[in-house]
């Protein structure tokens, strides 16, 4: 039996995440950790890490970058295997994870949905075939997500870059600019509103025709569902940085 540790346990993935391993076999909660207990959970929850006295086999991260660390530096001084699903990452922050990975097993994705995962491969091949075409990501969510792009809009983006020898800039802020559109740019567009759980666009323009590849997810229990299979694989590995592209070899 795994026994998990879900810091931001009282945000909308860390009730997903709890519901779900409720329902799954041969892995459990055994604590959560945020900044209040709302008293509604079915397992000890820490406000404060340093009163953290139970010790899971991983830990899992749904919350916000200023979250993460404390509970990365907990993960490391136990020396827990953690998947971190949290978005919003600086380059250092990134850069901080990828330190803490030589002394530790981290799995780390912006997106836990395997078909995403299928989606930036199909794109980047579409890259390749398509070498003339421009090229936009629009990524829709909720009205609550902080970060902006999303993470998933990034992998789609940096997937297509390194298939084409990273010859792409990523452009924002167009309406900052007065100029034609690049062919070496890729524009990424936000949408924030309602419940949407995630939709990503990744959209091809040609001559006379354009082609238009979109995933759409409906229920955040596909999150879910890949978390719990990143805990899984991650929890007896050795120290390194891993991700989806490792989980669905």
């Amino acid at each position: 039996m795994i026994k998990v540790l879900i810091n931001g346990c009282n945000g909308k993935m860390g009730q997903e995440l709890s519901k779900k391993i409720s329902e799954t076999q041969d892995i459990e909660v055994l604590c959560g950790v945020d900044k209040i207990d709302t008293g509604d959970n079915h397992f000890p929850v820490f406000t404060n890490i340093s009163d953290i006295n139970l010790i899971p086999d991983v830990i899992i991260d749904f919350s916000v970058p200023i979250a993460t660390f404390p509970i990365l530096e907990f993960a490391k001084e136990k020396h827990i295997p953690i998947v971190i699903a949290t978005t919003g990452f600086t380059e250092k922050e990134e850069q901080k994870i990828q330190e803490v990975s030589k002394v530790l097993p981290i799995f780390k994705s912006s997106n836990m949905s395997y078909e995403i995962n299928l989606m930036s491969k199909i794109v980047a091949t579409l890259a390749q075939k398509l070498p003339d075409s421009d090229i936009e990501i629009v990524e829709t969510h909720h009205n609550r997500k902080i970060d902006s792009p999303s993470g998933t809009a990034l992998i789609l983006a940096d997937s297509i870059n390194k298939a084409c020898d990273n010859s792409f800039n990523y452009e924002y802020n167009r309406h900052a600019k007065r100029e034609k559109r690049s062919k070496k740019e890729i524009g990424i567009h936000s949408i924030r509103g309602g419940t949407e759980a995630g939709k990503h666009s990744v959209i091809f323009f040609g001559n006379n025709e354009s082609l238009e590849i979109t995933h759409n997810v409906t229920s955040r229990s596909v999150f879910a569902d890949g978390t719990i299979k990143a805990a899984n694989f991650i929890v007896h590995k050795d120290n390194g940085l891993y991700s989806m592209n490792d989980l669905c070899i």
